[in-house]
């Protein structure tokens, strides 16, 4: 029997190191991405925090990276309720603004995993509205 995909969310963090890190970090992040029994979930601020500046900087290799990554997620837009719930979550978690954002697309789109790159003692890891893990556990 097959088992279930895994609903994944990555940070941002976990899409630039897979195209930018250290090799030992790198390779964390794309054992991830090249994970079979994923389904990878994103929203439009994902986009927003990596698409941009590599446009910017002339680096279509990793414009290219990003689109494809883009192409394979389901992608919630429902900026309205992105918004909601991401409010309702940093005023009781504490977390960052764009961190809140990020979990409650997660949350939307019934994520099994939120994967970062933030260390364990930030405020991220505060969130109950997903499961929050860090890549380089």
């Amino acid at each position: 029997m097959a088992r279930r995909p895994i609903r994944t969310y990555l940070d941002s963090g976990v899409l630039i190191t897979a195209y930018n890190g250290a090799p030992e970090l790198k390779e964390r992040a794309l054992s991830v991405l090249e994970d079979a029994n994923r389904v990878f979930l994103c929203s439009p601020f994902v986009h927003l925090e990596t698409t941009p500046k590599a446009l910017f900087n002339n680096r279509s290799g990793e414009h290219r990276f990003y689109q494809m990554y883009f192409r394979r997620a389901v992608i919630t837009n429902d900026l309205k309720l992105i918004l909601g719930h991401g409010f309702r979550e940093a005023a009781r978690a504490g977390v960052g603004p764009m961190d809140a954002l990020h979990l409650a697309a997660a949350h939307l789109l019934k994520a099994d995993e939120f994967i970062t790159t933030e260390r364990p003692n930030k405020s991220i890891h505060r969130s109950s509205l997903v499961k929050v893990i860090y890549l380089f556990s």
